[in-house]
């Protein structure tokens, strides 16, 4: 059996172990591999799950198709870390071997109850026609990291009035009861969240749906999350269907939150504020949040899309997940910054400042493939101002502000190879202001951004040469002053 001709739906135990390790050696060739995020060790990641705190350690799980870089049998895969920077490959999790996830092991999440950790996920399976048939099902992990499924589903139907699309239950409690919101799809299309509860985690009730002010918002509203964050309510969810408006919703499908008031339990219903996408970049979908020890609230995304090719398919591998980065609420909207445990990564650093008026410039140390760069920007008159990074030549990946349209611009129209330019090579957002401040996360094969400490951050996959290594500095049509300080990864 090749493993160029394996079946969607083929077990990794039904592949020997040299076919395996030649897939394995052919990703570890690629000089697109990441530095510092979390990637596969062969085929497809995807949804990150089960994202927790447990026995001293940070837990993270994400969804694993490991025979080829499209989406099949999924699985999922566990990492473990002391320090959310550091992540430990533990091996698979949870296999696609019941009737109740035989097709696939889908998302969900983790809660600690009774001294284990509970692992809440969608278990997929399909009838002779292949038509989808959702459970909802629960492994048991202990503090020694050992794993059991249970033989049974603990929602085995989907409620009346929705289709086959239910799944990726986010679960939480609230004094002794347990809940968990839920994506899904009406019968009518539209994408929706559902409501589940239950005494114990083993025998769940659906509720209801959560009547939200969002109305017609696409058709399937996948990975939902939900939670307090000082005494604002927090609904997360990826919609698919969102039509393009202006400068938002650009990517083939979204990912975003409301903010507003609590979920009212009772009621199933929660008043919120306007939809904002929670990153503006070219690659990010299905995050996932816990709360750490220390209360703060993390997240991770997966630094990918469903339905789009990447140019590292070719080398047997796709897509990796985010840095973590902690949420809190300012203005009224969601903020993200990258946790300062990422600065243990830091090692030599450079620093520079000056004007640039009317050129590009380059400076000694500012080079490289994967490192930290932070740049602060002040305008005297240039029209436009920014960087160029992971460039050579005519290639270049660049951000910069736009004064004239008083927008920042993500362009990857020169970054290197291809990605998704049916959907176009530029992101932008409006924003309001004379300092602009740049927080690059540069890695193998993507970028992190966060602009004016997380009022907006652009995630994006990027697939230059491996000599595309400059860092440019320019200003047109006028000046800027500008400092900038790089660390090596």
């Amino acid at each position: 059996m090749k493993l160029q001709k394996v079946k969607k739906y083929t077990r990794i135990e039904e592949v020997s172990q040299q076919e395996i390790d030649l897939l394995v050696s052919r990703v570890n060739n690629c000089s697109w591999r990441q530095t510092f995020h979390i990637q596969p060790v062969s085929g497809l990641l995807n949804d990150p799950n089960g994202f927790c705190f447990y026995a001293g350690e940070y837990h993270l799980f994400y969804q694993w198709h490991p025979l080829g870089p499209f989406h099949g049998l999924k699985y999922w895969y566990h990492t473990k870390s002391k320090d959310l920077v550091n992540w430990e490959n533990v091996g698979i999790a949870i296999e696609p071997n019941s009737y109740f996830d035989s097709h696939g092991v889908y998302s969900g999440s983790a809660i600690e109850h009774d001294g284990k950790l509970y692992l809440f996920y969608t278990g997929n399976t399909r009838d002779e026609k292949l038509d989808r048939h959702p459970h909802q099902c629960i492994a048991v992990m202990d503090n020694e990291g050992t794993i059991l499924k249970l033989n049974e589903s603990v929602f085995d139907h989907v409620p009346e009035g929705y289709t086959e699309h239910f799944r990726d239950p986010k679960v939480w409690k609230e004094g002794e009861q347990f809940y968990a919101v839920i994506g899904a799809q009406t019968t009518d299309q539209t994408g929706c969240v559902g409501l589940l509860s239950s005494p114990d985690l083993f025998e769940w009730k659906f509720e209801g749906e959560v009547q939200t002010q969002l109305g017609d918002f696409g058709f399937m509203w996948e990975c939902p999350d939900y939670f307090v964050l000082g005494d604002q309510g927090v609904l997360i969810l990826s919609p698919q269907g969102v039509l393009p408006e202006g400068d938002r919703y650009q990517n083939i499908y979204q990912a975003g939150y409301v903010l507003g008031e609590e979920i009212d339990l009772q009621k199933k219903e929660m008043t919120h504020g306007n939809f904002e996408e929670l990153d503006r970049g070219f690659d990010f979908y299905a995050p996932q949040t816990m709360e750490d020890p220390n209360g703060r609230r993390i997240l991770v995304g997966w630094m990918g899309l469903p339905e789009v090719e990447y140019p590292s398919d070719v080398n047997g591998w796709a897509h990796c997940l985010t840095v973590p980065r902690e949420l809190t609420v300012r203005n009224g909207k969601l903020r993200q910054t990258p946790i300062p445990e990422l600065e243990s990564l830091r090692k030599t650093k450079a620093e520079v400042s000056g004007f640039i008026t009317n050129e590009v410039k380059t400076y000694d140390k500012f080079s490289g493939a994967a490192y930290e760069l932070v740049c602060e920007f002040e305008r005297q008159d240039a029209a436009i101002y920014g960087v160029e990074f992971r460039a050579s030549g005519e290639e270049k990946t660049v951000i910069q502000y736009d004064a004239t349209q008083e927008k920042v611009i993500l362009d990857r129209t020169a970054s290197g190879e291809e990605v998704a330019i049916a959907y176009g090579t530029e992101r932008k957002y409006q924003l309001d202001g004379e300092k602009i401040k740049f927080h690059l996360f540069v890695d193998s094969s993507s970028v992190e951004i966060f602009v004016n400490d997380g009022e907006a951050v652009f995630t994006s996959r990027i697939f230059p040469s491996a000599e595309s290594k400059e860092i440019r500095f320019f200003a047109t049509n006028g000046s800027v002053n500008f400092k900038a300080v790089k660390w090596d990864y």
